[in-house]
């Protein structure tokens, strides 16, 4: 596996997040607080968009910390991804930002 598609495995976590979070039957913790808030379907919208929003931040900032790009729980150091064979997982910070910010985000 490489950079790239270790950041479109978490693109595609964010987006199946998004969608358990929204959707009343996927029985979620977060979809049943969400539903005793009564939305509209446009208040319903804008919090998808939010939720969105907050899961994309918060993933791309996991794959810049573990790539030694940003801090991670005030501490900024680089860590070794290998996947299941041992190969290393490089160039984490570029694949993410295609990804997540890129053509290749949604």
């Amino acid at each position: 596996m490489d950079g790239a598609q270790f950041a479109g495995h978490c693109n595609a976590l964010r987006a199946e997040l998004v969608n358990d979070f929204t959707q009343r039957a996927s029985g979620s913790e977060v979809a049943a607080k969400i539903a005793t808030l009564g939305l509209d379907d446009q208040q319903a919208l804008q919090l998808t968009a939010i939720l969105d929003t907050v899961v994309r931040d918060t993933l791309y900032t996991m794959l810049l910390a573990l790539d030694g790009a940003a801090s991670l729980g005030g501490c900024q150091q680089q860590f070794t991804v290998t996947d299941e064979d041992g190969n290393v997982i490089e160039d984490i910070e570029a694949a993410a930002w295609e990804c997540f910010h890129g053509d290749g985000g949604s």
